[in-house]
């Protein structure tokens, strides 16, 4: 029997181990003031801990595609999700299509500006005014909202005037960072950021109306190889539940159902 005992103890701790290790959460930069709670209502909830990396959805596709350890992917749009079950790195098991990400919400691009600015409020009249000198953009190359802000701009046949006063930021985090620090006088950025607290309080925000860009559908999709896939679904079920689609939508984000 004393021979076992190692054995089994050894078995044991790799148990504790993996029990241990956290769902680790590819997410969106527009989900950075919105998932922080929600993951500590799972972790409630479900006894699971859950740890997210935010960068812009094509950094974190292209990480993943390089092997980056995540289970989970909550990109700001379809395409990239999409990208990576076609690569075959990744699926939606468990919906009725898995070849299409699950839509789990749906973004809104706002013009934010200081309160404190000496422009006008956020309007389309302010994206007009030859006053405006830099405006603050996500990348288009890389995040969803910087695509539909330049979108919207060319929409607004805006864009060939603007583009030498665009500030490009990484993400839409930083595109909201670069506005709210003064380095421009307003900036295309979500909704999600302009909610927060500090920004709320410190600015103001204009919806851009949606017929200007396409939707912006924010897309999930599990990591083929990851080892918390029943983890991931529960997660996915949480994300989609009645009260945290109602959370969701406070924070910026139209629920899907």
């Amino acid at each position: 029997m004393k021979r076992f005992f190692p054995l089994l103890l050894g078995m044991a701790l790799l148990s504790q181990l993996h029990a241990q290790t956290p769902l680790r959460v590819a997410a969106a930069a527009d989900l950075e003031p919105v998932l922080p709670p929600i993951l500590e209502q799972f972790r409630r909830a479900t006894g699971i801990r859950a740890e997210a990396t935010y960068q812009a959805s094509a950094m974190l596709t292209t990480q993943i595609m390089n092997g980056a350890p995540f289970d989970l992917f909550l990109s700001a749009d379809l395409n990239y999700p999409k990208k990576l079950i076609d690569a075959g790195l990744a699926d939606a098991a468990g919906s009725a299509d898995s070849s299409t990400p699950i839509t789990y919400s749906k973004g809104t691009l706002v013009l934010w500006a200081r309160k404190d600015s000496p422009m006008p409020p956020p309007s389309l009249d302010l994206l007009r005014n030859p006053a405006l000198k830099r405006l603050a953009i996500a990348n288009p190359d890389r995040a969803p909202y910087g695509r539909a802000a330049l979108a919207a701009l060319t929409s607004l046949k805006l864009y060939d005037a603007l583009k030498p006063r665009l500030a490009t930021a990484e993400n839409i985090a930083q595109a909201a960072q670069f506005v709210d620090s003064g380095n421009a006088d307003a900036g295309l950025i979500s909704l999600t950021s302009a909610l927060t607290p500090h920004m709320a309080s410190s600015g103001a925000y204009f919806v851009i109306p949606r017929d200007l860009y396409p939707p912006i559908e924010q897309g999930a999709v599990i990591v083929s190889n990851t080892t918390q896939r029943a983890a991931a679904h529960k997660f996915l079920d949480f994300l989609l539940s009645p009260s945290i689609q109602a959370q969701l939508a406070k924070a910026g984000l139209t629920p899907v159902h």
